[in-house]
Formats: structure tokens, C-alpha cells, sequence
């Protein structure tokens, strides 16, 4: 009998194998694991426009609908596992040469939320500020906003939905009923269910089209990396906004901004971000300079993130959980350097994750350090040349960038050279902006930048030429480089769905295929390899331990075997998926 058990058992793990196996045939998807890839370009579609106007700010899903102090620009954050924040905008904002800022305090920030339609069992309360934008020339126009609140619910159990009233019920002044449903607790078993990153939106039709599909898809939550309004593209009296600021305004004091945009996209925004959590980070049009040389004013005001959460103290920076999943949120526009206190709350943070918990480690911030495109080409090198070792050392999975309006999907890759231990970096800075699409490549002819060009905004130039490889000597290669797999110029979104502790599918939508059944312009399993990429985290070491020192011939059977052993946790995949879709 016990003969007849292990039989059944051995015929049962050869028939999981050869079924996950097919199964992903079928699927014809392929896996980080078939790669290196040999690098692919699709090229702009001439069928289509490079880019839009803006959509006016008398345009629906602009403009105004709420009257007095009910709430408008509702949005939620993640705050920990167990609390989420909501935020909103109460009263008038105030555009001109003397404005009066409001008072916060008139106005009390309340939220109540319960687990079931009308019945609120809890209350949370929280803060509220208001914010100016002021520039000292003359005929600019200066700005003062509504009352921003900043509310922490908590006690929340996970994976449980919620609905929600935010406001001031005293006045009374309570927003429509909302609804959202946490995400799982820290767990390799568990994981959001979609992930949606969008990056460089603005407030275009190509960008409404944009978040029409990405609501389609029904995100869990949203990655936003950078670049949210393009309010810097108009002067602060309003009127038209260009696609090239400095074209259109030659003879401007300052980069002005029209600040009411922020108000327009805290509205357009408002049917996905009151139900899905967006995560924040800061770009170079969030830099906006005033009086006094402050920036950032309108970033740091409107949206929270959990700075305080993960012990950086600083919205510009930060980390968080969803389900498996270690989140680390980078700045590119504040001190990045190895000395700085940025580097310093990054090392300790990632000393911190348990990848028992958390067995996926994500990273994003604006500007990408691995771009074949002109635009921005090698611009944050410098930033690059601080904080890549690091990143690597403790075996950061797949980053995420914006910046560059355009596709982009790396081969995992270190120090410009192809590592199967590198990060999985993926360009997503596509979503539909005034600034129009990049479609010119660094290596075609005449399409390299010179050394004065791409300066960043911040930090310093760090401009090279490769040291080795087939660019050896060069400033731009002369061919798509090896570590680029696949670009394309095209506006879009990603979805991230993580479907276990080793599988991740990766699929970029275009805006061109939202009425398309099943139509993706890129799609891949991110394949995690720990038993391979073995992390050191010794004290000063600055780097790994190369595969744990195992020998080439060791690193390739561990290698295989990894798969095999994937191939089994893959029919859980495979039956799941087919359960959906």
C-alpha cells in the first residue's frame, strides 16, 4: 500500500510538470528566463499623432462640480498594511496678483468608513494646510489653494473592502459614499492583484485614454512615477499650454506655472484614485521654483505618502508593503549622493526587508538610468554611478522609470553590462503628455547627443563613454544596445501582476489597443532566481558575492534546476489564470 501511495505520488509530480509545461506553451509568453533577448525596435506608428493639446480647463473631467466646502480631488495612499490615507481639497482656490490663503482650521477633516454600504462603524480625523505659489515679478499671477486634508484611517484588516464618506460633518459638508478594498498582508503567498504604472500623464486626450484603459484593467493600485500635471508648461495667467516651453515662452522670468492644473488633474483623476491607492513620486515638473527659490510646493502639499511610515521623513523618498512585494519609492531630484541622507535611509531600509515576507523587491523613481532614446540620454548617470551598486547588492527585482515619452523594456543588466542577476529595468514614461511622444534613438545616425545636451535639473554631469563591449570608447552605440530587449514610441501604461514568489507578468498596454480584445504591445514573466542571485549584505562590502561563489558550470545547472523547480509552482499560475481569463 505505502508502495502504491509513492507511486501515485511520483505520477502526480511528472504529470504537474509535463501540464504547467504545456500550459505555459500554450500561453506563448515568454519568461526573463529566455533572455538575454536580442534587442527589438517597433517604430512609431506614422498612422498616429506624436501628441495632443491639453484639455481645457471648462472640459468635464476638469473642471468644478461641487459647491462650497464638499469634498472634490478625493485620492488614497497606502500608509501601512493596516491603514490607508484619503485626501481631499475643501473651498476655493484664489489666482491673482493679492491673494488671501484660507484657513485651514475652519474646515474639519473627518472619514467615515465601514465594511459594509451606509454604515460607517469608524472615524478617523486628520489635518489639514494650504499652500501658495508665489513669484516675485511683475504681471506674474500668484496662487493660493483650496484647504488640503490629509486623513489616516486605520485598523483596516486586509484584503476586506470598505466604504468610505470624507469631509466635515459638522457644517454638514460629506462627500458621496467611496469604496476601496485593502491589499494583503506581507506574505509570499500573497500579492495585489494588479498593479498599475503609469508614468509623464499631463492632461491630454491621449492621457484621458490612457486612464480609461487603465481603469479597464482595474488596478489594485497604481505606481505613479513622475511628472503628473505639466502645469509648468503655461505661464501662471493661463491660456494656452505648450508642448515646448521654452519655444513658446522665450522671454518668462521664471518657468512659470498655472497652478489651477493641479486642481484640474485632482479632479480627472478622482474616479480611479478615491477607489485604488496611488503612490507618488516626485519628477522635474513637480520641481516648479518660487519666491525664495522654493520648489516642489504643489508635490509636497497635495498627495501623502508614508514618509513617516518608513522612517524617511521625507515625501520625496519612502517605502512601502503591498502583499509580497517591498515597494522603495527614490528621488532623483534631492541630494542622491553616498554621503547624503537619502543613501543612508535607502541602505537601512533595504537591510530591513525579509524576502521571506517580502520576496519581491521593486524599486522606482523618475528619470531611467538605462534609456536608448535622445531624449535624456545618460542625463542621471551621476545618479546611476551613487546608488546601482547598492540596488544590486540586495538584489532589487524590476525598476521603474518615466521620463522618457516613449517604451522601453531592458534586459537584466549591471553597469551597462548583461547580469542574469541585474534588475529587470522598464521605461514606462509614455502616458499621454503635452511634451508629445519620443520616437529618436541615440544610436541612429545623427540622433546622438552631444556632451552639452541632456543636462539634468538637478545634480551633476556624469556623461561617459563605455569602457568595454561593442560600444568600447563610444558615447552612443551605433546599434540598439544589448541590454535594451524591446522600445517602442507609442503612449501607454503598464499592469504588473505578481503572481507568486518567483513569477511576475509584465504587460504594456498601448492607448491604440484599448478596444482590442487581449492585445498588449509587450508582455513577459519577470522570473525571480534567488537560489542563483544569492544577495550579500556584509557591511561595506558594495557589491555581491558573484552567485554566491558558485563556479560557471554550478551557476547554470542551479540555474536550470530553478526553472524546473518554477515549472511546478507554475501550474497554481497557470490554473488561476485560466480560472480569469
Amino acid at each position: 500500500m505505502k508502495h502504491l501511495k509513492l507511486w501515485l505520488l511520483i505520477n502526480t509530480f511528472f504529470i504537474t510538470i509535463i501540464t504547467t509545461q504545456k500550459l505555459l506553451a500554450q500561453n506563448q509568453i515568454p519568461t526573463t528566463l529566455d533572455g538575454p533577448f536580442k534587442p527589438v525596435t517597433r517604430r512609431f506608428d506614422p498612422s498616429l499623432r506624436r501628441g495632443s493639446d491639453d484639455l481645457p480647463m471648462n472640459h468635464p473631467r476638469l473642471k468644478k462640480n461641487v459647491t462650497s466646502n464638499f469634498p472634490e480631488q478625493i485620492s488614497l495612499a497606502i500608509s501601512s498594511p493596516t491603514s490607508m490615507w484619503v485626501s481631499w481639497v475643501t473651498g476655493e482656490a484664489q489666482i491673482g496678483s493679492d491673494v488671501i490663503p484660507l484657513d485651514p482650521a475652519s474646515v474639519a477633516s473627518e472619514v467615515w468608513y465601514g465594511k459594509e454600504s451606509g454604515k460607517y462603524a469608524s472615524r478617523g480625523k486628520g489635518n489639514s494646510t494650504v499652500y501658495t505659489q508665489l513669484y516675485p515679478f511683475e504681471g506674474l499671477s500668484n496662487y493660493t489653494s483650496g484647504t488640503i486634508h490629509h486623513v489616516r484611517i486605520n485598523g483596516l484588516e486586509p484584503g476586506t473592502k470598505y466604504f468610505y464618506k470624507c469631509g466635515d460633518s459638522s457644517i454638514p459638508a460629506m462627500s458621496e459614499e467611496h469604496v476601496f478594498e485593502t491589499l494583503p498582508l506581507p506574505s509570499p503567498n500573497a500579492y495585489p492583484l494588479r498593479i498599475a504604472i503609469i508614468g509623464d500623464l499631463g492632461l491630454t486626450s491621449n492621457s484621458s485614454t490612457t486612464i480609461d484603459h487603465v481603469i479597464v484593467n482595474d488596478p489594485s493600485m497604481i505606481l505613479m512615477v513622475g511628472d503628473l500635471t505639466y502645469a509648468n508648461q503655461y505661464l501662471t495667467t493661463g491660456g494656452k499650454g505648450a508642448p515646448c516651453y521654452s519655444c513658446a515662452f522665450p522671454d518668462a522670468p521664471i518657468r512659470e506655472t498655472y497652478q489651477p492644473r493641479w486642481d484640474g488633474w485632482g479632479r480627472f483623476m478622482e474616479p480611479l484614485i478615491s477607489s485604488s491607492p496611488m503612490m507618488v513620486i516626485e519628477g522635474n515638473h513637480e520641481i516648479e521654483p518660487q519666491v525664495s527659490g522654493i520648489t516642489f510646493k504643489s508635490y509636497l502639499t497635495r498627495y501623502a505618502v508614508p514618509s513617516e511610515e518608513s522612517g524617511s521623513n521625507s515625501n520625496f523618498y519612502y517605502s512601502f508593503d503591498a502583499g509580497g512585494i517591498h515597494f522603495v519609492m527614490l528621488g532623483a531630484y534631492v541630494d542622491y549622493n553616498s554621503t547624503g541622507a537619502q543613501y543612508s535611509w535607502l541602505k537601512q531600509d533595504l537591510n530591513q526587508v525579509d524576502r521571506a515576507k517580502t520576496p519581491w523587491l521593486v524599486a522606482a523613481w523618475h528619470p531611467p538610468w538605462y534609456n536608448s532614446y535622445s531624449s535624456h540620454y545618460q542625463e542621471f548617470e551621476c545618479m546611476r554611478q551613487e546608488m546601482e551598486a547598492l540596488l544590486y547588492q540586495y538584489r532589487v527585482d524590476i525598476v521603474f522609470s518615466g521620463h522618457v515619452h516613449a517604451y522601453e523594456r531592458m534586459n537584466r543588466v549591471y553597469n551597462y553590462t548583461l547580469d542574469p542577476c541585474g534588475p529587470v529595468y522598464i521605461t514606462v514614461g509614455d502616458g499621454g503628455n503635452i511634451e508629445k511622444v519620443d520616437v529618436d534613438h541615440a544610436d541612429e545616425p545623427g540622433n546622438c547627443p552631444s556632451a552639452g545636451d541632456n543636462i539634468p535639473e538637478f545634480g551633476g554631469v556624469c556623461h561617459i563613454n563605455f569602457s568595454s563591449g561593442p560600444a568600447e570608447g563610444k558615447f552612443c552605440w551605433d546599434k540598439q544596445p544589448e541590454w535594451s530587449a524591446f522600445r517602442e514610441s507609442s503612449f501607454g501604461h503598464g499592469i504588473l501582476e505578481v503572481v507568486n514568489s518567483t513569477y511576475a507578468l509584465w504587460t504594456w498596454h498601448r492607448n491604440q489597443d484599448i478596444y482590442k480584445d487581449d492585445s498588449h504591445g509587450d508582455q513577459i514573466y519577470v522570473v525571480r532566481q534567488p537560489e542563483l542571485c544569492i544577495a550579500s549584505t556584509l557591511e561595506g562590502s558594495g557589491k555581491p558575492e558573484d552567485g554566491g561563489g558558485l563556479t560557471n558550470e554550478a551557476a547554470d545547472l542551479l540555474a536550470r534546476w530553478t526553472r524546473f523547480a518554477a515549472s511546478i509552482e507554475m501550474l497554481t499560475v497557470a490554473v488561476i489564470w485560466t480560472s480569469f481569463y
